[in-house]
């Protein structure tokens, strides 16, 4: 028996004003799958990853997550406490005065106790290089150091599933490295948007493209 899909896209379509992004894209993400989502530049892939989370709304067609439709702001609460989405901008994300704040804020939202929350969010800070990070003042951190601080915010809550939004971007070398090595170690369901091939080869079990709205064919990469 096929297990039932973690996220899933029916015919959706979604778009802004009368401008369309998305049209009728079906998309579905099994336990263990690392699927790369590619297109050019305006093509959807961020509007599809906030689609998962309930961040914007089809204007047609159906989300489900873990075997449930998902309709409203309440139905997308229960999805954003499995579903971990690291944004594109990293300034979006990051919010509090100190990074240990910033890691522990998710975990406490999710009911942990202040003791529980920092320690998740230490142990995490720890596991990405970053223990040195939790004192440190988040707006004075570089565009990279952000970005891995974004990750730790979203690992910390131990979500099921990662959304990841180009997430090497502004990173060094040996820093990319060190992150693909950290992904790839991890367990959990990925759909990654990214222009880093490097990311992708190492990364991604299949690959999907969206092109003028809609999601064209799929290729196994592992």
């Amino acid at each position: 028996m096929t297990a039932e899909p973690l996220l899933e896209l029916h015919e959706v379509h979604c778009g802004y004003s009368a401008h369309s992004v998305l049209r009728g894209v079906n998309f579905a993400l099994a336990a263990g799958e690392r699927v790369a989502l590619m297109g050019a530049n305006g093509a959807g892939k961020t509007t599809l990853l906030h689609l998962l989370v309930g961040l914007v709304r089809p204007t047609a067609g159906e989300v489900r997550a873990f075997g449930l439709v998902r309709r409203s702001e309440t139905d997308f609460h229960a999805v954003r406490a499995q579903v971990g989405l690291v944004f594109q901008n990293a300034d979006d994300q990051l919010f509090c005065p100190t990074v240990l704040e910033d890691v522990a804020f998710g975990p406490r939202n999710l009911g942990r106790t202040s003791a529980q929350a920092k320690a998740d969010a230490l142990d995490t800070l720890a596991a990405l290089g970053l223990a040195e990070f939790a004192e440190r003042v988040t707006y004075r951190l570089s565009a990279g150091e952000k970005r891995l601080v974004a990750l730790a915010t979203v690992l910390a809550m131990k979500p099921a599933v990662l959304l990841l939004d180009e997430p090497t971007t502004g990173l060094d070398a040996a820093t990319e490295a060190r992150l693909i090595a950290y992904l790839a170690a991890l367990k959990q369901a990925m759909v990654i948007v990214s222009h880093d091939q490097q990311l992708l080869a190492q990364l991604a079990t299949r690959t999907v493209r969206l092109e003028t709205g809609i999601l064209l064919h799929e290729s196994r990469m592992k």
